[in-house]
């Protein structure tokens, strides 16, 4: 393939037939600012919608200017990025859109996050040039995210990430001129539409138009209240991120110092998540046990693959987009539900309180935990088993509220007997860890045999979609695992189709999985950032003494004290939930 020559101030550089003036700028070095701009090579994205203008350059012989993000290269093309003209043109459209947006950057939860923040100050835009009708749209709030359309510059990225890559189909530009904007159709509520609530539309937006729906005031005043006992429990992927938002090197789990966190906030007992991830392995894969001995005996009303249902924004994905296939996914709730209804019954009993005393908070990766503690089917007399859900930038907005040298703390454990995990736990948040924790435990309790090699190798990775065959006793397991929405329905497809011969499938709905979450430290697409998330989970899986969900003696404990076995009929009552047929539309 022949090179494409390109001069851009004074430097030259060759690229491939194709690439964008944007390309060959970041190749060398020189920096173009862009904001509806969206490229992540990983998720197949690229959206060269070139709405906003912002990146706009002198191209030699041309008499316009051109947006460098969707201007193909051409052989011996001369580009300039820094004359009057062009940076005058970048300037008279930065006003025009601080025109029509609002001007609370103070209580603006994107506000040090936000890029046409960081545009304005670049530019040194100290007031506003033009002044006139600003829009004006309703406020839109769901359990989950916030939609402030009067933030929104149209910049699309949340369109592409929605349609694209998660393939849910619930955002696009609606309307004409000035009443234009970005919303589900017939402006319809979110909580109306199809959206799963993965929050990946936030994730990407540049302005604060998409935000997560903070709670941790509420959380804040349950602390405060003498009459409540606040609970709280940590998923995973947070230890893998946390320590991102304040100046830690990614990739380090930082375990000891968020417990210790957690502590001096206030929170009365601070137990972990992981916990739970064991619980879930217990029924879920007895679950599927039970699924293929049966299958494999021959019974005909057995239905297989065995979905995971982990993740609330797959199973609200699954619940729109495959009814038809809502009797495959496992009944067994998520971690995060599991430890609620196990914190308010056998914990509650033995603090000798009654449930609505209890305060259970989850601090979780993903924005559709929010939605998935607000539903119905797991609240008891309208109480939730899980009462809030904050972030991971929610919990280090409030460690830093409370004034926590987070980064001096000492490390310090998970109170027992909910706080203790097996190295099976922590690898749930990232795309595979949920099947290979499943795989440790479904070897030993189907053969009776020591699994001497817990690492199932095969199931790891960060290709979008991953198939393996394993080998249990005599039976050889074929699995598949997909992490986004996207990939996820090529799966179901093949799955409605009966073209799949998958026993179990795992689905996680973001990057990555949980450390992909929309909760998390913002990733920018950086697949780099989210690897060293993932090796900080294994290693953490690795450091532990058991590593497998059905040796961990406090799940034992439970069992043996309260619950009587995985499937009992108490288990199924606490454990498992059931899900609904909802419309495609």
């Amino acid at each position: 393939m022949s090179m494409l020559k390109i001069t851009i101030d004074g430097k030259q550089a060759e690229v491939t037939p194709g690439s964008m003036i944007l390309d060959a700028a970041n190749k060398l070095n020189v920096e173009i600012p862009t904001l509806c701009f969206l490229k992540m090579e990983e998720l197949a994205v690229n959206n060269m919608a070139a709405s906003c203008r912002i990146c706009v350059v002198e191209v030699e012989g041309r008499k316009n200017l051109a947006p460098a993000c969707a201007t193909p290269i051409t052989d011996g093309m001369v580009v300039k990025t820094n004359t009057m003209r062009v940076l005058n043109a970048r300037k008279t459209v930065l006003e025009l859109m601080l025109s029509d947006h609002p001007k609370d950057c103070l209580v603006c939860s994107k506000s040090g996050e936000c890029d046409l923040q960081d545009i304005a100050e670049k530019f040194a835009i100290r007031e506003v040039a033009y002044e006139g009708l600003q829009s004006v749209y309703r406020k839109d709030i769901s359990p989950s995210i916030i939609r402030d359309m009067n933030k929104c510059v149209m910049c699309r990225r949340c369109e592409t990430m929605c349609n694209e890559v998660q393939t849910c189909g619930v955002l696009s530009g609606v309307n004409r001129g000035f009443t234009s904007v970005v919303a589900p159709a017939f402006e319809m509520n979110l909580e109306d539409s199809v959206c799963t609530f993965c929050g990946q539309c936030s994730a990407v937006c540049p302005v604060g138009a998409l935000v997560e729906r903070d709670h941790t005031w509420e959380v804040v005043n349950a602390i405060a209240d003498p009459d409540k006992v606040t609970v709280v429990q940590t998923a995973p992927a947070v230890r893998a991120a946390l320590g991102e938002e304040f100046g830690i090197e990614a990739g380090t789990s930082v375990t000891g110092k968020m417990a210790a966190a957690l502590r001096r906030i206030g929170f009365d007992h601070v137990f972990d998540t992981d916990f739970a991830a064991d619980l879930t392995i217990m029924e879920e894969g007895s679950e599927f046990l039970d699924r293929l001995t049966r299958f494999l005996d021959g019974d005909k009303t057995v239905k297989l693959p065995i979905l995971t249902s982990c993740c609330p924004a797959w199973v609200k994905f699954f619940e729109h987009q495959f009814p038809d296939l809502i009797d495959i996914p496992s009944t067994a709730k998520s971690p995060q539900q599991m430890f609620g209804a196990i914190a308010k019954s056998y914990y509650a009993d033995v603090l000798g309180i009654p449930r609505e005393k209890m305060i259970v908070v989850s601090v979780m990766p993903c924005l559709a935990k929010k939605y998935e503690c607000a539903r119905d089917e797991f609240k008891v007399n309208g109480d939730p088993d899980v009462n809030y859900s904050i972030t991971t930038r929610e919990l280090a907005h409030l460690i830093k509220r409370m004034n926590i040298d987070f980064v001096n703390l000492p490390d310090e454990d998970f109170d027992n007997p909910l706080g203790a995990s097996s190295g099976a736990a922590p690898i749930f948040g990232a795309t595979g860890g949920v099947l290979e924790a499943a795989l440790r435990t479904a070897y030993e309790l189907a053969t009776g045999l020591t699994l001497e090699n817990v690492n199932f190798e095969a199931v790891r990775g960060m290709q979008g979609i991953k198939s393996a065959e394993v080998q249990v006793g005599p039976h050889t397991l074929k699995v598949g695992i997909a992490h986004e929405l996207g990939n996820a329905r090529k799966l179901l497809e093949d799955v409605a189709a009966g073209k799949s011969q998958y026993h179990a499938i795992e689905i996680m709905s973001c990057p990555g999985g949980c450390i992909g979450g929309a909760g998390q430290p913002y990733h920018h697409g950086n697949f780099e950032l989210l690897k060293k998330r993932t090796q900080a989970l294994y290693a953490e899986d690795a450091g532990k003494t058991i590593r497998k969900s059905h040796e961990n003696p406090y799940i034992l404990e439970l069992y043996e004290k309260y619950l009587g076995k995985p499937l009992s009929e108490k288990s199924h009552h606490l454990l498992h939930t059931h899900y609904f047929k909802r419309s495609k539309i």
